[in-house]
């Protein structure tokens, strides 16, 4: 157990910065403001569900699309660290759009948010399936390493699904201002994560054969 104890830190760490259930709180009651408790609590557990299956069937067979589509490890993660850091630097400025403005009124206009734009993309959205999907090709060095990544996101789903269901007193405990903080911390943890992606796709490529740097030979992740 302490050998893949690391792995499951990292991706928790990860994966919980990416989703960011603190941020989420306010976007949440954004959409669910006029809805009873009840509906709010069906909206939530049918959100963290939707998004559940999304990052587990991700998690599977991401590395199988890549392997086929004949793209490397390092040029995903790379790519992800790229598009972690641009996250990164959304958190920071509390810069909280993660749909696009066509994607917003299209929510509007529809009686159940739950799927969209809950579940995607605030929750399993770009960050975290790129997230998911580095860690399930770096877990291939852990015994059971993606059994332990996806152990990982499931205790942060059910973290964001707390969040959630807590989002009233939440919101009123912290405040825009303590949200803010605290997405702000988040948000710089999440820009040297990001770096470190890049960094470590980069060295990577450097040390690799060819033939394995560009994706032709690559290993799949094993359960």
């Amino acid at each position: 157990m302490p050998i893949v104890l690391p792995l499951f830190a990292k991706a928790f760490f990860t994966l919980f910065v990416v989703i960011d259930p603190v941020g989420l709180t306010p976007l949440y009651l954004a959409l669910v403001s006029d809805r009873t408790e009840a509906e709010q609590t069906q909206i939530a557990t049918r959100a963290v569900v939707v998004s559940a299956i999304i990052l587990l069937v991700f998690g599977l067979t991401g590395a199988y699309v890549l392997h086929n589509l004949g793209i490397s490890l390092q040029a995903f993660q790379i790519a992800a660290g790229f598009l972690l850091f641009k996250i990164a630097l959304d958190m920071i400025f509390v810069h909280q759009e993660r749909e696009t403005e066509a994607e917003a009124q299209e929510a509007e206009v529809r009686q159940d948010v739950s799927v969209f734009p809950l579940a995607i993309p605030l929750i399993a959205g770009p960050g975290s399936l790129a997230s998911i999907l580095v860690l399930s090709r770096e877990s291939t060095n852990y015994y059971l390493g993606l059994s332990v990544v996806l152990a990982a996101a499931g205790v942060v789903i059910l973290l964001c699904y707390v969040f959630l269901l807590l989002s009233q007193p939440l919101g009123k405990a912290l405040g825009q201002i303590g949200i803010n903080v605290v997405t702000r911390v988040l948000g710089v943890l999440l820009a040297a994560l990001a770096v470190q992606y890049m960094l470590d796709g980069i060295l990577s490529v450097l040390q690799l054969p060819p033939a394995q740097a560009f994706g032709l030979d690559t290993e799949l992740p094993k359960l």
